[in-house]
């Protein structure tokens, strides 16, 4: 059995048993206006974090949801969005698309706004999206990707990157890990399926999605997963994983580098009001100005007394510059 074949597997098990320990970290549950949740979506809430936010919510186009699970993300899309055709869900696991549908038929019993065709449920793979080019303003998935090796990894990248307009945009959590996985764990088929051991570091998986052309890069957040303890998992040293969000934008890739924002503000101090560094970053004196990384160390760079750069923080609320 190939490992993708482990992953269909555990999914198919998951779609028949709810298994409310699998990829999954306790996550505060989005109470959004005139929303009522059936339990069993909670119940199946297969990710480890969110990608479900308010202002990343297209006016057009659909959002596309990879990875269906039992529905969640998929309702708390079409909740926000409000409009016929909103959400795509796309999933390889037939008894999962089942499960899906049957749930969402449950939340149409409590949701007054849940129509016929706010959700359309598909089956399909990531490594080969049934969707054009171009045609939806946002994909998303959630703890799906880190069940890849590299080569699948590149290729659902690539496939998200083909089917967004441009501008759009990629939201996805997963987890990674803050030192390598050794082989062993890596190979395991049952453990990467169940998201424990196919976690890459923060900054390989940054370094792919610029590698396939998204040239905006927003880590939302970062918080521990899960850990690989040396008793149980026989590694050398206790190896911690992360669940990070992040928002990629369909933006062409800067001549200077990306711009990845990952929680890096800039403070003017000095006795002047405002501060201009003559490259159109314009700081007004004792307000934090959220930076991309390649601008924080530029303006570091600069070793201004009066100019301060905070460090990463892995938060990042938007409303900065590059």
């Amino acid at each position: 059995m190939s490992y993708l074949e482990t992953v269909h597997d555990v999914y198919k098990q998951a779609a028949e048993t709810p298994d409310n320990q699998l990829c999954c970290i306790s996550t505060p549950p989005w109470n959004l206006p005139d929303l009522d949740v059936p339990s069993i979506m909670w119940d199946m809430n297969y990710g480890c974090g969110t990608t479900v936010q308010p202002r990343d919510i297209p006016r057009e186009g659909p959002i596309l949801y990879i990875g269906v699970g039992g529905g969640l993300e998929l309702l708390q899309f079409a909740s926000l969005a409000r409009r016929p055709g909103a959400v795509i869900g796309v999933d390889t696991v037939l008894e999962m698309i089942d499960i899906c549908k049957r749930n969402i038929g449950i939340a149409k019993a409590s949701n007054a706004w849940l129509q016929d065709d706010s959700i359309d449920v598909r089956h399909g793979d990531a490594l080969d999206l049934p969707v054009g080019d171009g045609e939806v303003s946002l994909v998303a998935q959630n703890c799906l990707f880190n069940v890849f090796r590299d080569a699948e990894l590149r290729k659902a990248l690539s496939e998200a990157h083909r089917v967004l307009a441009d501008g759009g945009a990629l939201s996805l959590s997963d987890p990674v890990c803050d030192k390598p996985i050794p082989d062993a764990l890596r190979d395991d088929e049952r453990l990467r399926a169940q998201c424990i051991s196919g976690a890459i570091p923060l900054q390989d998986y940054l370094d792919l999605l610029v590698e396939t052309g998204f040239g905006t890069i927003e880590v939302r957040a970062r918080r521990p997963y899960r850990m690989l303890d040396k008793r149980r998992y026989d590694v050398p040293e206790n190896i911690l994983l992360e669940s990070v969000e992040i928002v990629a934008y369909k933006t062409p890739v800067p001549a200077d580098g990306a711009c990845i924002f990952t929680g890096r503000f800039a403070i003017w101090t000095g006795d002047a009001e405002t501060y201009n560094d003559g490259l159109g970053h314009h700081l007004v004196r004792d307000v934090p100005l959220g930076v991309c990384d390649k601008t924080g160390a530029a303006l570091e760079a600069l070793g201004h007394p009066d100019l301060f750069v905070t460090d990463r923080s892995w938060h990042y609320a938007g409303g900065g510059t590059c």
